[in-house]
């Protein structure tokens, strides 16, 4: 009976609403929304009253709950978020953030039509792959190139267009899985080649690729461990020598380069190919993802010889996996800053990859300054060293050392505290350590800080 008396209490939706007409940031949104989220939260109350909850249910507890849902139905989902890990290719964040002419070219993009897929020379159709072709040639020394939507799709293409139906050899020590559960055995079985294994987990020598050639071999694979090393006691044929054994037998021999540069690129006591540097080995088709050492957004770019190219361009899957206007733009335009300018400053990534330590201090000297305002007194805040990984399975070897900023605040704890920065309007995603919020400073730029103290006041007022 106690129970049904406090269903009872729970006002009617026609009452709720006679409340709200006087409600100025209620009547803001459309009617029909206002009257679904009324009817989401007293069902909700409902089913709280049924598990025997305290729950509050006067009718400005439930206009409150109301505001706050119409609030999260006009805020989008996929937003910005402040990165305070130091991880600067955080494949949660969104990995490589756009630098300035990126930026503008998809903005230019977005806002109308576009050339996408027409040729203003001819007046006729042209081809999408062409605004990115011949800035990529140039920068990897490539006969052709092509672009899809992320380096997995690069990889089933290159192999459903060159090797469907044939064998593929791969070293054991190679077939890797990456985020998302994606293993190199299960993208050969889709693309419709079979998968050779040859050698062990640590040593794989060229006598193994040879001795495993046969009349049904389609191609060579190599698949650059981006995201993991074996160390210690291994072995893998030089990439010339491999490419030499493959084309003695008139063999394609492809690479997934994973996370490839264009630059040579040192970080953290580690090092990466680029990709020029494996297609001078003599490698027919390279393979990489755009939004991660590239610095550029999520793209899978295939380079190499024309005539392999071609055979993709042919393939019916290309059109299942093409890249989308906006991502090609930003690939553009970061291509663009390789080619004109100084992509270690203008490209974010790579700035922020190879950032200087005492230039990290000074940030982080900065932001403590911010934080340890007088009306912030009690708070804690000071300048602590830090060691951050690439991200993205890139450099997994690379330690960035770097600095950042320790903040205790007494009273909340640290999951307190870091649970009330990634749920603000602009979350900020931060790292925890020994009891402690810890702002790494190597991804923050100057307005990040700013509102990172200004959070951090916000949350310490009397009564937050």
């Amino acid at each position: 009976m106690e129970g049904n008396n406090k269903l009872r209490s729970i006002p009617s939706i026609d009452r709720l609403l006679s409340i709200a007409s006087a409600d100025k940031e209620i009547n803001a949104y459309p009617r029909e929304l206002v009257v679904a989220c009324l009817r989401q939260v007293a069902a909700e109350a409902r089913e709280a009253l049924r598990l025997n909850s305290e729950q509050e249910c006067s009718p400005a507890a439930l206009l409150v709950e109301a505001r706050e849902m119409l609030s999260r139905c006009s805020r989008p989902s996929l937003r910005r978020v402040i990165n305070a890990t130091g991880v600067v290719l955080h494949t949660n964040l969104g990995r490589a953030p756009l630098g300035r002419r990126a930026r503008e070219c998809v903005t230019d993009v977005m806002a109308g039509y576009s050339t996408l897929e027409y040729d203003t020379e001819t007046g006729g159709r042209g081809s999408r792959y062409a605004h990115v072709s011949e800035q990529l040639c140039q920068l990897t020394g490539a006969e052709d190139a092509i672009v899809v939507n992320n380096n997995a799709a690069a990889v089933l293409l290159v192999l459903s267009a060159v090797t469907k139906g044939r064998e593929v050899i791969v070293s054991r020590g190679e077939l890797v899985e990456i985020g998302g559960s994606f293993r190199i055995p299960d993208v050969l079985r889709q693309s419709g080649a079979t998968l050779v294994e040859v050698g062990t987990t640590n040593k794989t020598h060229l006598s193994d690729y040879e001795q495993a050639i046969g009349p049904n071999t389609g191609a060579i694979l190599k698949v650059h461990t981006s995201n993991y090393r074996i160390i210690g006691f291994t072995a893998q044929p030089d990439g010339r020598e491999l490419a030499a054994l493959a084309h003695r037998y008139q063999l394609p021999v492809i690479e997934d380069l994973g996370s490839g540069t264009l630059l040579p690129l040192a970080a953290g006591g580690q090092t990466e190919p680029t990709v020029a540097e494996r297609l001078q080995l003599g490698f027919d088709v390279v393979t990489f993802s755009g939004d991660k050492l590239l610095g550029a957004g999520q793209a899978g770019i295939i380079a190499g010889k024309a005539r392999y190219v071609a055979m993709m361009k042919q393939q019916p899957l290309l059109r299942a996996v093409r890249i989308d206007k906006l991502s090609l733009a930003a690939l553009e335009g970061t291509l663009m800053e390789y080619v004109l300018g100084e992509p270690e400053q203008t490209v974010p990534a790579l700035a922020m990859l190879t950032i200087a330590e005492d230039i990290l201090k000074e940030r982080a000297i900065q932001l403590t300054r911010l934080i340890l305002q007088p009306e912030l007194s009690g708070l804690t805040a000071e300048v602590v060293p830090l060691s951050s990984p690439a991200g993205g399975g890139a450099l997994p070897l690379a330690a960035l050392r770097g600095y950042g900023v320790a903040v205790n605040m007494p009273g909340m704890s640290a999951d307190k505290l870091e649970s009330r920065l990634r749920q603000r309007n602009i979350p900020i995603i931060v790292r925890i350590q020994e009891e402690r919020i810890i702002f790494d400073v190597r991804c923050l730029v100057e307005t990040d800080m700013e509102e990172i103290a200004a959070a951090l006041s916000e949350i310490w007022r009397p009564g937050a």
